[in-house]
């Protein structure tokens, strides 16, 4: 073999070899994967990652308020709240993209995919007084290999955000994206020249639940022994007092107690975890027991004078609030004997 043509194969040799390995200089963060839903912009590297098969989550779809440095929360004309499954993707773009490329970007592919866009910052004049916007990283819990600062310490003035639906007949889907600008790189906040673009995407659909119904005979000796029974598998849809089909075994085993012991009258009691203001959770919790009650009355023949209906929101907890599974245990009615 000629040098000439050592060189050219060591040189080959040596290229293939950088094509192969280059990807790992950027690898996404352990754990994580894109959602099958969404792509991810190109080039970029996922450097957070977070699932949880079904939370809560409020969408932004109106004019930009404020930050509120109490609730340490962004406050929108209009919102729309959601459940589902969540997924939280934090993606570094390093290099010459910019913020407003990211999210113009994402709007090409929901709109090829049937979506609309529900808020767009761009188009948002009041979205020029963005003081502290980025705060609320700095409450974000994930996994990461950046650091909250990447985001909470990034240019603010090249902040955008924009929220987006694409229908699907399972449940619809939400994507809410924000991006950010890092003009130069920054070791003391992990941050490399380029944009960063957090990825939210909740996929709505029904809930799996794993509550066990309470038969009427477990419920006689809860009353007896704790004086109240806690159900679970009474159902509303987040916000909502209409009781959903599924509740049917729950409201049976009721209905059974009540003809069971026929002077037993029954306080019941709405639950609500702490999503929202309290006035009006106060509100919707009484109106999910008085939809119980309606039930009852309606479909099972109980008199109404043995039935009272009152709604006690989040004061009467008995799991934390600080995460869904909390929440969950807190969203509940409870049966007070009178």
């Amino acid at each position: 073999m000629t040098l000439m043509r050592r060189l050219l194969v060591s040189l080959a040799t040596a290229v293939s070899a950088l094509v192969l390995v280059s990807p790992a200089s950027a690898q996404d963060i352990a754990g994580s994967k894109d959602n099958p839903l969404v792509k991810r912009f190109a080039g970029s590297t996922i450097v957070g990652y977070d699932y949880k098969r079904f939370d809560e989550y409020v969408v932004p779809t109106g004019t930009y308020k404020k930050y509120d440095t109490t609730t340490t929360k962004r406050s929108w004309a209009s919102t729309l709240p959601v459940e589902g499954a969540v997924t939280r993707l934090w993606y570094e773009a390093a290099g010459d993209a910019s913020p407003a490329e990211l999210v113009r970007n994402y709007q090409n592919e929901v709109q090829a995919a049937g979506g609309t866009v529900l808020y767009d910052s761009g188009k948002d004049d009041a979205f020029r007084d963005r003081t502290c916007f980025l705060c609320t990283y700095g409450w974000r819990k994930i996994n990461t290999t950046r650091s909250t600062y990447t985001f909470t310490q990034a240019d603010t003035a090249t902040a955008r955000i924009a929220s987006f639906k694409i229908p699907r007949p399972q449940g619809d889907i939400y994507i809410v994206v924000e991006a950010v600008s890092w003009p130069n790189a920054s070791k003391d906040y992990k941050a490399v020249k380029g944009a960063y673009a957090a990825v939210d995407i909740i996929e709505t659909g029904a809930l799996q639940q794993n509550m066990v119904t309470v038969n009427a005979s477990d419920m006689s000796k809860a009353i007896a022994t704790t004086g109240r029974v806690a159900l679970y598998g009474i159902l509303f849809d987040t916000a909502k007092a209409d009781i959903k089909p599924e509740s049917k075994p729950a409201l049976d085993e009721i209905a059974k107690l009540l003809k069971a012991e026929a002077t037993l009258k029954l306080r019941v009691v709405g639950h609500t975890d702490n999503q929202g203001s309290l006035d009006s959770n106060i509100a919707l919790s009484k109106r999910r027991a008085e939809a119980v009650n309606a039930a009852l009355t309606s479909q099972y023949g109980i008199p109404a004078a043995r039935l009272s209906a009152f709604g006690v929101a989040d004061l009467a907890p008995v799991a934390s609030n600080g995460d869904e599974g909390g929440r969950a245990k807190n969203r509940r009615v409870e049966l007070v004997p009178l």
